[in-house]
């Protein structure tokens, strides 16, 4: 039966274990029987997956979904960009048909076992009945999490692997069940195959764990043979990328250059805060302070800081890489947001204001976040949205083809049919070939990450239709001409609009001989 929330706060604390100072008496370590999840966990998590999968076939693909089903067709142990896991995925969902709505069937249910996760972390942590459902919820209506898992790219993926890898530890430590290091181990290692920084996320728990009272436990083997299974499974990309010159550490530097302006750095840390939900501010402090007064827990305050740090330091324009620990953070807040709820006199009100705000705050938020407005109303929303990968990017693949489509007839009806396609970017290529496919378009080709590894092929460059990539094919052909301007339809003012199509003739070699110069990691 689930534990009623009055129970688990009133029951007493281990004799061997004194409240931190500022800890609330209402958060004990409960017996392992007590961990069973409620029905608000399973409802606010099938809520979620419902929610997501409603509204994934509005729009259209984003770019790294359309990148990614091009390298699904082209599968590898690794990437210069990423291990094979998402492109794999793409792949395997890709027999359910080549649409929005198939792709991101398995984002939305890592979203809702991250959900699930949550609630499960709160118990751990010490909730009750409310506490647990407080923790899905806020997990849930979590822009980051909300937004990545509307898109088959590495993050939902690698957002679920860094929950599972911290509940899995969580319950080897504080329910001494050692044997969890090695689902540990399968699930960091799954991570790894996914998004290389899972690599931080060991890193942080070893410092995390070896400055605290868990430190005995280093000496063990447990969570050795965990780090060797997760090693064993991330095997097949390290070998890649030694034997393809560790690309992914020239991504890494790509991405630092492109992501530390003045402006990064300013708004990295309020970034990670409206990235929780400006409303549950209160919720994440809260966590991080729980988690750091309670001994048990420390390590994790730890492991948090570091990360924060070291995405503040290194890619402050991508804040959203330590969301990983987002959900262990929101589950340590929820378990002491109990505790507050239970000293009012009106503990209904307080409890309710907690459910309400990240409710409130969802609401406000989603049409940037997802595709819930008309695609018409889209050119009204902020800046910003209208570039968001989830929403405005989203649109305008299928009239960006067919006016490509449209350029290649209008050449061959000249005399000058295109024998290749160049494009400036990667999700410009896979919107070419995935969606493409009945105009009949000649090899497309690109500079950008993987589509530089896989090479030029047989494709001629005699006459080139050149997508967003003029300047870059100028300097090696003896004529470049702007044939036509792309602009995205509905007036939205996204990241794929102002693109020119071009054609470029008299190449100065052929692709094999041009193609070194062309390479371009971002």
């Amino acid at each position: 039966m689930n534990q009623p929330a009055s129970s688990a706060a009133s029951a007493p604390e281990p004799a061997t274990r004194q409240s931190p100072a500022g800890e609330s008496p209402a958060a004990p370590w409960p017996a392992s029987g007590s961990d069973r999840l409620p029905a608000g966990v399973w409802l606010v998590a099938a809520a979620f997956v419902a929610v997501e999968l409603a509204v994934s076939g509005r729009y259209g693909f984003m770019q790294d979904e359309l990148y990614f089903l091009v390298a699904g067709q082209h599968l590898a142990f690794g990437y210069v960009d990423q291990p094979p896991l998402a492109p794999l995925l793409t792949r395997i969902t890709d027999i359910l048909g080549v649409s929005p709505t198939a792709i991101r069937i398995v984002p939305a249910l890592a979203g809702g076992a991250t959900v699930v996760m949550a609630g499960k972390l709160a118990a751990l942590f010490g909730a009750g009945r409310p506490g647990r459902v407080l923790a899905a919820l806020a997990t849930a209506c979590a822009p980051v999490l909300l937004g990545a898992d509307h898109s088959a790219n590495t993050t939902p993926p690698d957002l679920l692997a860094w929950t599972a890898a911290l509940l899995c530890i969580c319950i080897a430590l504080l329910r001494d069940r050692p044997r969890w290091w090695l689902v540990a181990g399968v699930a960091a290692g799954l991570g790894l195959e996914d998004d290389n920084i899972v690599v931080l996320l060991l890193v942080v728990l070893l410092i995390g764990i070896g400055a605290t009272e868990h430190r005995g436990v280093l000496r063990t083997r447990w969570p050795w043979l965990g780090s060797g299974i997760a090693a064993v499974i991330w095997a097949p990309d390290l070998i890649w990328q030694a034997t393809h010159g560790w690309p992914q550490l020239a991504m890494s530097a790509a991405l630092h250059r492109e992501n530390t302006s003045p402006a990064d750095y300013v708004g990295a840390v309020p970034a990670q805060l409206l990235y929780a939900g400006l409303l549950v501010s209160p919720l994440v402090v809260a966590g991080l302070v729980r988690l750091w007064h309670s001994p048990e827990l420390r390590f994790m305050a730890i492991a948090t800081i570091l990360v924060v740090a070291y995405v503040v330091a290194w890619v402050p324009g991508k804040p959203y890489y330590a969301d990983g620990m987002l959900a262990a953070v929101l589950a340590a807040g929820a378990a002491r947001a109990e505790g507050w709820i239970l000293r009012a006199r009106r503990p209904r009100l307080r409890h309710g204001l907690l459910i309400a705000a990240p409710l409130a705050g969802l609401a406000v938020i989603l049409p940037i976040l997802l595709p819930v407005l008309p695609v018409t109303d889209v050119h009204s929303l902020p800046a910003s949205a209208q570039q968001s990968s989830q929403v405005g990017d989203t649109i305008g693949w299928p009239q960006l083809t067919a006016t490509v489509a449209a350029q290649d007839a209008a050449l061959a009806r000249a005399g000058e049919a295109p024998t290749s396609i160049f494009t400036g970017s990667y999700g410009e290529a896979g919107a070419l070939q995935v969606l493409g496919g009945h105009d009949h378009l000649p090899p497309v080709l690109s500079g950008q990450n993987a589509y530089w590894t896989w090479g030029p092929g047989r494709a001629s460059d005699r006459t080139v239709l050149a997508v967003d990539a003029l300047s870059t094919l100028r300097p090696y052909f003896a004529s470049c001409r702007l044939l036509t301007t792309y602009h995205a339809p509905y007036g939205v003012q996204n990241n794929w609009t102002g693109i020119q199509i071009g054609a470029c003739t008299g190449p100065a070699a052929g692709w094999r001989a041009l193609w070194p110069h062309l390479k371009y990691y971002g």
